[in-house]
């Protein structure tokens, strides 16, 4: 969905009304900076002479062939062989889409807005209908709008979504990072979207997702917990509300939002980091409590979702706490921070469903915008905005590139160990690529000494319901059986026998010291976090420099201090050790060969 969309869809509803969206050059306005500095002007002499009115409808960019966005001038009564090939269309865009598409009516191949009369309209919709049906899908109406061409008639075009009915557990997941200051309100709002009921002012919803007794006495999450929320094939909300278990939820789902909830505590901050490397996630939402605005550890998650690339919006919860003064002032401070040399982000407010649709497409497709949300979890003023946002937020890798990364040797990474009665040892983590079933035989490592144990993946589970097969990029738990527990640790990695994993005790990496009160030198210990490995390093050597200051870059060696590790080349570093801070990549390895398997 291009950027044009926005301003198409968003007439009247404030989206960019801004001048910040006007000249921000991420192509949220039909008009040329020069065009809306003359339009400026005019307003600001208020002129009042008239224009001459353009004959040129706006348009889109030219449809692409690629991608899961299909333009369509009309649907109307198409011969049986015609209607064929439109079906073959759909398939092709929903496969692209991983299970979602959508479809522009009244639109022509060229982008070109012609819209459709309103008996022309209805037959459209009442073909693609059909269409989707064939195809096992269901069709929803995001938003029509009319627009001006050379005809006595109101014309309208329509912005379609569909999204396939969900069959043998094939729903788009997507990861959702919930970050924010201590007391911002997380967990309340994860409960109120989960669980459908409005919390009481006194933090009632949370109390369901809380995994110590500890959290539930002092009302902080120090764990990390998974929430699920999912929407239909035609656009409707499912969770605990309805359906009693999480089984039930994955069985009517087309599409589920898995939250990853965070620690906010500064003293947690090792288990948000990790949570962040370790599971991958999509998107991180940002929360920030209106009343008290940017505060804590709100600079530092958002530097750390920065540094790893993850694309970031921003909840400002407690609305119904505040004044309206209030809630202004922490939105432009948070506009201030997002504008700066650092984050070079586009902020953009969220006030209407419309605004919230164009948001989600442009969210997906440009990482500087940035969707800014201001609701109550006790109000529930605005949470249908947040949801409508989740409904159309797109998946950010396409159907080839999961493909390719299905077809490689499987690779699981290991987040989490339990022992589960009469099941026996059961793993948590996320298959990073290739496919996993249910009696698979794989190995496990590395071990103290270097080595790979093998084992039998007995069972899966996947959002607390069984499931056959695993496929990349998807989070579960996989049971072991009588596996000793003892031989497993956070950090390993359940691999193909076929792959031959690199297990290094050394490795270079290419840093940027981000913070240090003194000098970064040879010796310095370091936590360093890269995916799913944590352990403590110490720096070996700087290539080319004795030492490093704030802001500095540097190859440096590390060595891990306590047991060898598998470590790709390329992957996203981050390390810290206090106050200390740096991110970077993995440049080159130092492998171990006594790699074998027992």
């Amino acid at each position: 969905m291009d950027s044009r969309v926005a301003e198409l869809f968003g007439t009247g509803s404030g989206l960019i009304a801004g001048p910040q969206c006007s000249g921000s050059g991420n192509g949220l306005s039909f008009m040329s900076k020069k065009s809306y500095a003359k339009n400026s002007k005019k307003v600001k002499n208020r002129s009042t002479r008239n224009t001459k009115p353009s004959n040129n409808p706006p348009y889109l960019p030219p449809e692409a062939e690629e991608g899961n966005i299909e333009y369509k001038l009309k649907l109307v009564n198409p011969t049986q062989y015609r209607f064929e090939h439109l079906v073959t269309q759909m398939k092709w865009r929903l496969q692209e889409g991983r299970g979602e598409a959508v479809y522009q009516i009244g639109v022509e191949d060229n982008g070109l807005l012609v819209g459709l009369s309103e008996e022309d309209m209805r037959a459209s919709l009442k073909t693609l209908r059909r269409m989707a049906e064939k195809v096992g899908a269901d069709i929803a109406v995001i938003r029509e709008r009319e627009v001006d061409y050379d005809s006595d008639i109101p014309r309208k075009i329509a912005e379609v979504l569909v999204r396939k009915v969900p069959d043998n557990q094939q729903f788009l997941d997507l990861r959702v990072a919930v970050l924010g200051n201590v007391d911002s309100g997380k967990s309340t709002l994860l409960g109120v979207l989960t669980q459908g009921e409005l919390d009481n002012g006194r933090g009632r919803a949370r109390l369901n997702l809380f995994r110590h007794l500890h959290e539930i006495q002092s009302g902080r999450t120090s764990s990390i917990s998974f929430e699920i929320m999912g929407f239909n094939s035609k656009g409707e909300v499912v969770n605990y509300s309805e359906s009693r278990t999480a089984e039930e939820i994955c069985e009517r789902a087309s599409k589920m939002i898995t939250f990853i909830d965070l620690a906010g505590h500064h003293k947690y901050l090792k288990t948000t980091i990790f949570g962040l490397t370790s599971y991958c996630p999509d998107f991180a939402m940002l929360v920030v409590g209106a009343n008290t605005g940017i505060a804590g550890t709100t600079r530092e998650h958002l530097g750390l979702a920065m540094a790893l690339k993850v694309p970031i919006f921003i909840v400002v919860s407690k609305v119904d706490l505040c004044t309206k003064n209030t809630i202004e002032r922490t939105v432009r401070q948070l506009e201030r921070i997002l504008k700066q040399p650092g984050c070079n982000k586009v902020p953009m407010l969220v006030a209407t469903a419309d605004v919230a649709v164009t948001a989600a497409q442009q969210f997906a497709l440009s990482p500087s915008i940035t969707p800014i949300f201001t609701l109550s979890s006790v109000s529930g003023e605005n949470l249908d905005l947040l949801k409508v946002f989740f409904n159309i937020l797109p998946p950010l890798s396409n159907s080839k590139e999961q493909e390719e990364l299905m077809q490689q040797l499987t690779e699981f990474q290991v987040d989490e160990i339990y022992t589960v009665p009469e099941v026996g040892t059961v793993v948590g983590g996320t298959l990073y690529s290739g496919i996993c079933r249910e009696g698979e035989q794989l190995v496990v490592g590395p071990t103290d000494e270097g080595n790979f144990l093998e084992l039998k993946v007995c069972s899966i589970q996947r959002n607390r319901s069984a499931c056959r097969v695993l496929r990349a990029g998807q989070a579960a738990t996989l049971a072991l059986g009588n596996f000793d527990r003892s031989l497993l640790r956070k950090g390993m990695v359940m691999v193909s026998p076929e792959m031959n994993p690199t297990i290094c005790w050394m490795f270079e990496a290419e840093i940027v010291l981000l913070f240090h009160a003194k000098t970064f030198r040879k010796g310095f210990q370091v936590t360093v976090h890269v995916g799913n490995v944590r352990q403590t390093a110490i720096v070996g050597c700087l290539h080319g420099k004795d030492e490093l200051r704030t802001g500095e870059k540097a190859v440096v060696r590390f060595k891990f201090i306590k047991h060898p590790e598998y470590l790709k080349i390329g992957a996203k570093l981050l390390f810290r050790e206090g106050v200390t801070k740096g991110i970077g990549h993995v440049t080159s390895l130092h492998p171990l060969f006594m790699n074998q398997y027992s």
